[in-house]
């Protein structure tokens, strides 16, 4: 046997009980992990990546899921080998986080909000290894340092609300590791992070990995990530593994029409075609079902530059100036409620957006993109400036005088689960700004263009009476871009609106927001921390850093060549598919 074998998964079938019927999420994977290696598991939302890292760990609710075929075995150092799938529930637990350990997608749903952050990392060493408490705080202090938290003893009695998204998922690496463990299971640990924190959480898995010589299995849809970070790659596909190969074969020459199809969605950072490509455009069901390659693929056209402002295409008028905009939020208060300290997230903005354009916004977490946008929308209040729509300072306005104007001037969310009432159905959620702003006349007028937009967003009139709950992640997605479009305004904030969506989800929303724009005529603010979307759907593009504005010019040009050293970082930063 290979002495650097650490896990076999054999033949795994996963299946989940839905009324009387048995659904395979997981159909007969198979692959082997050795010491020091990193298998990357890629494929859209519902591929079967999660159920199966779930499996291993043996974290599959039952009901309605169970483990119905096939053999998890870890090998130990000691050249014993254990069926994990025969292990009792108590025998599992010798095995979880001691042996096997994961980091979950969502470290503020994982971490509990009532412990500090040192309690929770200090129980789980408490739990697996024989120490006292107080090896046990010096040991989680140690490892806050390893994953690189600032101030770690501070850090220690820090609860998880108070840490961003990026320290949060440290918290959870040191968690994970406190038990130096022979494998990690990484479940799209970097999915809502920017780009700059997404490459140190990396390097920092790489770091542990070679110290530790663990065996990671790597789970994402980004094959940007998949290319940098693993040495084999599965490619899943509605529960089974369609590619296998080294990270080198499979990017360079991808045999099957879904991975060749998932490496064509991201939008090209070498040019600006005019349409994203999608799945849909390489696969399609023959008589039996299955997905075959299309013999016709769509061609991608390279579009112009978004704008190009010369004597002949004169520059467009302004539809919104922004000036000297501040705003602050109390940081510190006294027990009376009087503020003594303020946290600055805007800090003295000014840009114009011009009518028809598309203004990209960038920045990492923490910058002010998503205060500047709502502040815009008077969402939130700023402490100082000037919004100047259409010649008219808004931030003056009363809430009533503004009121026709909120049609006008829409917002994207960035999650679309929270922004939708699961109580109403889809079609009343996207009928009702229209009933409050009185449009179409009467209900049956709203119902029949709500049935429009349904369908211009690519869904379809039997979907008016779902509720949110019964849809995906891009169809919830696409029902508040009609919500938004009912209004039929002028102006929309897209809020990091793709940024959780799988790649050709992502691609199918952005094409789908350039054919409205067509449509409509709309002008929009695209805020996201992926430099690259930003690049593909803007015709300028403004990157900001702790409430200032760092750089502001034509997106391409600042793409080539970016003035500042913060853009140049975070240009850097971008994952990149290397063959």
């Amino acid at each position: 046997m290979d002495k650097n074998l650490l896990l076999e998964v054999k033949d795994l079938t996963t299946s989940f009980k839905s009324g009387d019927t048995l659904f395979a999420a997981v159909n007969k994977v198979s692959f082997s992990l050795h010491a020091g290696e990193t298998i990357g598991i890629v494929g859209e939302s519902g591929s079967g990546k999660s159920v199966t890292s779930l499996s291993i760990m043996r974290l599959i609710p039952n009901p309605p899921g169970k483990i119905t075929g096939g053999e998890i075995i870890f090998h130990h150092k000691n050249k014993q080998s254990t069926n994990l799938v025969q292990l009792s529930e108590e025998e599992m637990r010798t095995y979880r986080g001691h042996k096997i350990a994961m980091i979950f997608q969502e470290p503020m749903t994982s971490l509990n909000p009532v412990f500090t952050c040192g309690e929770q990392v200090m129980e789980a060493i408490l739990l697996h290894k024989k120490c006292s408490t107080e090896e046990a705080r010096k040991k989680t202090i140690a490892l806050f340092e390893e994953v690189q938290l600032p101030q770690p003893e501070h850090m220690f009695g820090r609860y998880p609300h108070q840490l961003s998204g990026g320290q949060k998922q440290r918290v959870m690496i040191a968690m994970a590791m406190s038990c130096e463990p022979s494998i990690l299971i990484a479940d799209e640990p970097t999915t809502a992070l920017d780009v700059t924190v997404q490459k140190t959480i990396l390097e920092l898995m790489k770091k542990l990995q070679a110290r530790y010589a663990m065996g990671i299995i790597f789970i994402t849809h980004d094959l940007g990530l998949v290319s940098e970070l693993a040495d084999k790659v599965l490619v899943m596909y509605k529960g089974k593994v369609v590619e296998e190969g080294t990270s080198k074969q499979l990017f360079s020459q991808p045999k099957h029409p879904y991975t060749k199809g998932l490496l064509s969605c991201k939008p090209p950072l070498d040019s600006r075609p005019e349409r994203l490509y999608t799945v849909s455009d390489f696969l399609e069901l023959d008589a039996q079902g299955n997905f075959v390659e299309k013999t016709n693929n769509v061609q991608r056209h390279a579009s112009q530059p978004k704008h190009a402002w010369s004597e002949t295409n004169p520059q467009p008028e302004k539809l919104l100036e922004v000036k000297q905009l501040s705003t602050r939020y109390p940081a510190k208060k006294t027990i009376f409620g009087k503020v003594l300290e303020y946290n600055t997230a805007l800090d003295n903005i000014s840009f114009d957006v011009y009518k028809g354009e598309t203004l990209g916004l960038v920045g990492e977490s923490g910058c002010g993109k998503t205060t500047l946008g709502r502040t815009i929308l008077k969402l939130i209040e700023p402490g100082e400036g000037t919004v100047v729509y259409r010649n008219q300072d808004i931030l003056k306005l009363s809430e009533k005088e503004f009121k026709p104007l909120r049609s006008k001037m829409q917002i994207i969310f960035q999650d679309p689960y929270s922004s939708l009432n699961p109580r109403i159905t889809v079609g009343e959620a996207i009928a009702e700004p229209m009933k409050v702003h009185g449009l179409y006349n009467n209900d049956a007028g709203r119902r029949e263009k709500v049935m429009d937009l349904l369908n211009k967003v690519g869904l379809n009139e039997n979907q008016y009476n779902r509720y949110p709950h019964e849809f995906s992640g891009g169809q919830r997605q696409r029902i508040c871009i009609a919500r938004a479009l009912g209004l039929e305004p002028e102006f929309i904030i897209c809020d990091e609106s793709v940024s959780a969506l799988d790649v050709s989800v992502q691609a199918q929303v952005l094409n789908l927001l350039n054919d409205l724009k067509k449509e409509f005529g709309f002008t929009s603010i695209f805020i996201s921390h992926d430099l690259g979307v930003v690049k593909y759907m803007s015709d300028r593009m403004m990157v900001m850093r702790k409430g200032r504005i760092e750089e502001l010019g034509d997106a391409q040009d600042i793409y080539a060549h970016p003035k500042s050293e913060y853009t140049r970082a975070l240009i850097e930063a971008i994952p990149k598919i290397t063959n």
